[in-house]
C-alpha cells in the first residue's frame, strides 16, 4: 500500500479539517521523485518514481474518501513532477467519486516554481541559492537578508492571494496547489512567525498544509491552516502590515 509512504502528519490532518461544508485547499509538495546528491537543490528535470506515482494516485483517492470533498480546482508549478502529482491525485479521485473531477484543468502557475515566487532579480539571487543550499537560502530569505528577493511577507502574501483567488467556493470543495519544498518551507516559516528553520522543519515529499479562509475579501480575511497536526490562524491584514 503506497500510503505507507505518505507522511503521517497528512493522515492526522484529515481529522482536523473543518466541516465538509467549508472548502479547503491542499497546498502540497510533489510526490516522491528521483533523488540526487547536493544541498537540497533539485533540477527541474527530475521525475516522479513509480512509488511516487502510485502514492499520488492513492492519496488522491483516500483524501476524497475520508474528507467527503470533491476536487474542484487545481494549480501547480509547471515543473513536470508537480503537474504529474496533480494529475495522478485527480486520477485517484476519479476512481472513487462520480462528479466530474476528470474535467479539472491543471493551471500552471509561475508563483509556485522554486524559488520563483520570491525572486525579483534572479541574477542577483541565484549565486546565493547555489552557495547556501536550499535550507540556508530559505533561512536567509525569511530574515530578509538576500539581494534580488522580495520582502518575505510580500512574497508569501503573493502566494496566499493566489491560493485565495483559486480557492473553491462551493460546499464540499477541495482545491489542489502543488509546489516545491522551498516554497512550502518559506511560507510555513513566515506565517508561523519563525526566522530560523532546520532540517526537521523541512516538508517531506507529498507533505503539505491544508488552508482555508474566512472573509469575502483577501485583505480582510482570516487565514486558517493545518500543519503537522496543529491548527493555526492569522489575520491577513495584520500579517501584511508587520
Amino acid at each position: 500500500m503506497s500510503l505507507k509512504l505518505l507522511p503521517e502528519s497528512m493522515l492526522k490532518a484529515i481529522d482536523l479539517l473543518p466541516d465538509a461544508k467549508t472548502p479547503v485547499t491542499l497546498f502540497t509538495r510533489h510526490s516522491l521523485r528521483e533523488v540526487v546528491n547536493g544541498q537540497g537543490l533539485a533540477g527541474y528535470d527530475l521525475q516522479l518514481t513509480e512509488q511516487g506515482r502510485d502514492l499520488a494516485e492513492e492519496w488522491g483517492a483516500y483524501l476524497i474518501q475520508q474528507s467527503d470533498r470533491v476536487i474542484q480546482h487545481c494549480i501547480s508549478s509547471p515543473i513536470q513532477r508537480c503537474v504529474d502529482t496533480a494529475a495522478l491525485m485527480i486520477q485517484g479521485a476519479d476512481a472513487v467519486v462520480a462528479p466530474n473531477t476528470h474535467r479539472i484543468e491543471i493551471v500552471e502557475q509561475g508563483l509556485l516554481v522554486e524559488p520563483g515566487s520570491f525572486v525579483l532579480d534572479i541574477q542577483k539571487a541565484a549565486p546565493y541559492f547555489k552557495a547556501q543550499g536550499a535550507l540556508g537560502f530559505i533561512n536567509s530569505f525569511v530574515n530578509n537578508a538576500l539581494p534580488g528577493m522580495k520582502h518575505p511577507i510580500t512574497g508569501v502574501v503573493d502566494v496566499l492571494e493566489l491560493i485565495y483567488n483559486t480557492h473553491p467556493q462551493d460546499c464540499n470543495g477541495l482545491s489542489l496547489a502543488v509546489s516545491h519544498d522551498t516554497i512550502l518551507a518559506a511560507i510555513i516559516a513566515v506565517i508561523s512567525g519563525r526566522n530560523v528553520i532546520d532540517q526537521a522543519d523541512w516538508p517531506a515529499m507529498m507533505e503539505g498544509l491544508f488552508v482555508w479562509f474566512e472573509g469575502d475579501e483577501f485583505l480582510e480575511s482570516k487565514l486558517k491552516w493545518i500543519w503537522r497536526g496543529v491548527r493555526y490562524e492569522l489575520n491577513i491584514r495584520d500579517f501584511r502590515q508587520q
